[in-house]
């Protein structure tokens, strides 16, 4: 059990860090409008936002605690997978270079406003650096090619970063009603009108077979009408990975939600028609509180991500971008059995205090 649950820790870790930044919907290096390099560049730089430079240490300390993550909980194996052409060490690296151009853009946006660490963020940076670097071993070091100032450098970036994130979005404090929030628990009968293979493409049903779903759906209808279990008719008819679900506005097609939303305890839809299959649907409970309340909550953030995007993305045009590829190309993971750390993530987290 104690094993699982590092798994999970490490699994979490490694969700937040790819998203962390990038949940904002901003971006980073632009791949479309970047203007492209391989001259000109110092030693080891890897890009260039402006006046704010990214160098290929700064890469190998992101890229390694991740890569070794993804090793704690997936195993070596995981290198070997890919999709659509692409492998899990591209789709890493990209992630990378996305968060650090992300963080640097967030830098310059800090000038912009003014905003500086206070004396208490220093010392908690400061703390962080210190402790990471003491964890790092001699092999460590030469093969990252890192001092304490680099881990300062970088944990002083990334504190600086969340710093404008909350100044940005600071003044957005909705107030949101259990209505706009409302979440209703739902049992439902689906019966589908297409079929998906694995690469996701979707193929509709024909119009025969659309009829005879159709007369399906209508025959669990009659059943649940004269009084049989819903449950019990669903345990026959449902199509869906799931027979009881929490639905919040938005959630499902617009047909469904209408006839969710005006369902009261205990009442059953008629068969409800979507461009994926029929519906039936018996409500639970009109507001379901706790599923309310952390809706209420995701209303708010996505409100905070939408106002820092729109500001971030609108700064982020002004900007000139300079890649270096060939040296980006040149950047792989470290596959060394004593290049272990992948700690970096948690110590910010651990020590870093607003």
């Amino acid at each position: 059990m104690g094993k699982y649950r590092k798994r999970k820790q490490i699994a979490g870790v490694i969700a937040a860090m790819l998203i962390a930044l990038c949940l904002v919907g901003c971006e980073g290096i632009n791949r479309d409008t970047k203007i492209v390099l391989t001259t000109g560049f110092t030693k080891d730089e890897v890009f260039r936002i402006e006046t704010a430079s990214c160098y290929k240490k700064e890469v190998m300390v992101y890229l390694t605690n991740l890569q070794n993550q993804y090793e704690q909980v997936y195993g070596m194996e995981i290198w070997q997978q890919g999709q659509g052409g692409v492998t899990i060490e591209q789709s890493v690296k990209e992630s990378v270079l996305a968060e650090i151009a992300q963080i640097k853009t967030m830098n310059l946006m800090a000038d912009k406003y003014g905003l500086t660490l206070s004396d208490a963020e220093q010392e908690s940076v400061e703390a962080a650096a210190e402790v990471y670097f003491d964890s790092l071993t001699d092999a460590e070091r030469d093969q990252l090619d890192v001092t304490l100032d680099t881990i300062r450098q970088l944990y002083r970036e990334y504190a600086l970063a969340d710093k404008v994130y909350d100044y940005i979005i600071k003044d957005i404090n909705p107030e949101i009603s259990d209505d706009e929030a409302r979440t209703v628990t739902l049992q439902q009968i689906f019966v589908r009108t297409e079929t998906k293979d694995r690469a996701g493409n979707i193929t509709p049903y024909t119009e025969q077979q659309k009829s005879y779903a159709y007369a399906t759906a209508v025959e669990a209808l009659r059943r649940v009408e004269a009084g049989e279990d819903f449950d019990v008719v669903a345990s026959r008819y449902n199509e869906a990975e799931e027979s009881t679900i929490s639905v919040r506005k938005g959630d499902m097609a617009a047909a469904c939600e209408e006839a969710a939303f005006e369902l009261g305890n205990e009442e059953v839809s008629d068969v409800i028609e979507t461009e994926e299959g029929y519906y039936i649907l018996k409500c639970i409970s009109t507001l379901n509180r706790e599923e309310t309340d952390v809706n209420k909550v995701k209303i708010v953030e996505e409100r905070r991500k939408e106002a820092f995007s729109k500001e971030y993305d609108s700064f982020v045009r002004t900007l000139t971008r300079h890649m270096n590829e060939e040296l980006w190309q040149e950047i792989t993971l470290l596959h060394d059995s004593e290049i272990t750390t992948s700690s970096f993530f948690e110590v910010f987290s651990e020590y870093y205090r607003k």
